[in-house]
């Protein structure tokens, strides 16, 4: 049985491997060891994660996919959760979350065939639980959100992200370089939309 850790966040500012510390004493003192870990920066309401595919990708059956809360696993649709929840049954691998007590005796080896059919019920079930609650409030927020930008817009105080400066000079530069735009994206991030906004401001000033 391999523990591998998955680690994420929604966005490059905030630092996904915040969380490995907690991970590593969590295994720690169940005298494992964390055999690889895998770290995005994507958001939870995404299938589009590379890394946790990776992970899926590299695991035996019986592995343990550790994460520190369900959220950072999922904050997906009914639809897409299933999606990945059949992927991971697939591979027969363990989720282990540190805030879902009911998943930490996934990390003990041996037991009854019965006891351990229970306790994967159990664990499925409060897993279903959670990734509903987190989808719930990745809605909520984002709801709060599109109401606080109406209502800015509506007391005319909305001005909308603030452009990035920087990354936009070095994109227009690797534009004028000849980069190719995958590389681009690549390299810093930003969508084939800011890419086709830059090269128009670009050919516009010429």
């Amino acid at each position: 049985m391999f523990v591998r850790a998955y680690l994420r966040a929604s966005t490059k500012e905030q630092d996904a491997s915040r969380a490995k510390v907690d991970l590593e004493a969590f295994a720690k003192e169940r005298g494992l060891t964390i055999a690889a870990a895998y770290i995005e920066n994507e958001s939870g309401a995404s299938l589009a994660r590379p890394e946790l595919f990776r992970l899926l990708s590299d695991c035996q059956p019986g592995d343990v996919l550790l994460v520190e809360q369900v959220d950072r696993l999922s904050r997906l649709n009914a639809r897409d959760w299933e999606k990945l929840k059949a992927e991971i049954a697939a591979k027969r691998v363990r989720v282990v979350a540190l805030d879902l007590p009911t998943s930490h005796q996934l990390m003990q080896v041996g037991g009854d065939e019965f006891s351990a059919r229970m306790l994967d019920a159990i664990n499925g079930m409060m897993l279903d639980m959670l990734a509903a609650i987190a989808r719930k409030d990745y809605e909520d927020r984002r709801k709060r959100q599109a109401q606080g930008i109406a209502k800015a817009k509506a007391d005319g105080a909305y001005r909308g992200r603030p452009e990035d400066t920087a990354r936009n000079a070095a994109i227009i530069k690797m534009l004028e370089s000849g980069q190719s735009w995958s590389s681009i994206v690549a390299a810093t991030g930003a969508s084939r939309s800011t890419l086709s906004r830059l090269a128009k401001r670009r050919a516009n000033a010429d």
